[in-house]
């Protein structure tokens, strides 16, 4: 006798069994520009997962071809490609070629991933959504860049292939699609705050007084905290970029000279070539020095936050705050964003985790395809 048969007598209304995967498949073609960091990461991702993606959802993932900033290779030069990367046949980077190279003409689904963080890239992407090619980026410098060239991505994404750019607001943390849809289901915007620098947030759990300002800074740039030049995360101009970025998903229409930005990088050192500066990085730590007394002779924590208002006035600077804060909080190199709205007034709506490194970067972009792709009718 089935000793399972017990069990269904017991049982009747037991779910059946998950059917097999969806026969509904669709194919993706694929183009990734800036094989770097993020890029390489992702490539190794979407490698990884190709196959339980076919099997599972029907989505065929195919990459058709990759683009550094002087090479590309395509497919047609190497039936390997997706199997290896850095062997391959190169030919001069040349985008246009590259993206309709991509898209094709047999009507397939196509997409360009960009993971270069070149302000050049990001001004093919009206055109690229216009002919029908989805765009996903961790790019900034598309989504805080000149209004005018925002407002065409997007009215180009209205009418053409599908824009996603999650990652550029504190990497594979769901803040955009938080904030898209508070607003889609009618919710009303008050404010948000955040502390969106993983090497600023570090840097200020870490300074408490015992070692001098500049000290912490040449650790976080040994660690890899930092960009390579520690002036591009203490200006606060990569916050200011995020918060701008928030800003156009909420409906202001801000740019970054809108933004005031103080900056924790003395005037004098801001010009210096990289070597001087790092040399003169104890300059840093008088002013810094004189902004911790002040935050303990209230008590409180010093923070490096970034917030927008319901009138749509940003500002990024060092702040003091209360000991019970949310953002006093933080561990290591976390990023928190707090979303005040009419809903969530009293008690405001966090998002917090990891918000810097290639692999929740990378995460943050795949899963950016994936919702993408969902939304993708069968095509023969």
């Amino acid at each position: 006798m089935d000793s399972c048969a017990p069990l269904i007598a017991e049982h009747p209304h037991r779910l059946p069994p998950i059917p097999a995967a969806s026969t509904r498949r669709r194919t993706l073609a694929l183009g990734l520009i800036g094989p770097g960091r993020v890029g390489g990461v992702l490539l190794t991702q979407l490698r990884a997962a190709q196959a339980r993606l076919a099997r599972e959802t029907g989505l065929e993932l195919k990459l058709r071809g990759v683009a550094a900033s002087r090479r590309m290779w395509l497919d047609c030069d190497d039936a390997e490609l997706n199997a290896q990367h850095d062997a391959q046949t190169w030919r001069p980077t040349n985008l246009d070629e590259f993206a309709a190279y991509v898209r094709g003409e047999d009507q397939h689904h196509a997409m360009l991933i960009d993971c270069s963080a070149n302000d050049g890239v990001a001004s093919h992407y009206p055109y690229w959504l216009a002919s029908g090619l989805h765009v996903v980026t961790p790019n900034k410098l598309a989504s805080s860049g000149p209004l005018s060239r925002w407002q065409a991505i997007r009215a180009a994404s209205q009418h053409g292939g599908r824009f996603r750019y999650e990652a550029t607001v504190c990497a594979g943390l769901p803040v955009v699609q938080t904030l898209r849809d508070l607003l889609d289901t009618g919710d009303q915007l008050l404010s948000v705050e955040g502390m969106f620098s993983g090497t600023l947030a570090w840097l200020c759990c870490q300074f408490d007084g015992s070692r001098p300002f500049s000290q912490l800074v040449r650790e976080a740039h040994a660690l890899g905290y930092t960009e390579p030049d520690p002036r591009d995360d203490l200006s606060g101009m990569d916050v200011a970029r995020k918060l701008v970025i928030l800003a156009r998903e909420a409906g202001w229409p801000l740019s970054l000279p809108d933004v005031p930005v103080e900056s924790l990088v003395p005037a004098p050192l801001q010009v210096l070539p990289l070597d001087e500066f790092m040399q003169r990085l104890d300059e840093l730590d008088a002013p810094m020095a004189a902004h911790l007394a002040a935050a303990q002779a209230e008590r409180g924590v010093l923070r490096h936050v970034a917030s927008l208002d319901h009138h749509g006035r940003a500002q990024v600077r060092l702040q003091v705050l209360p000991g019970a804060h949310p953002f006093a909080h933080t561990r290591l190199t976390d990023n928190i964003v707090q979303f005040r709205t009419r809903r969530y007034c009293d008690n405001p709506l966090l998002v917090q985790g990891p918000g810097a490194g290639p692999e929740v970067t990378a995460a943050g972009v795949f899963a950016d395809l994936l919702r993408i792709a969902e939304s993708l009718e069968v095509r023969a």
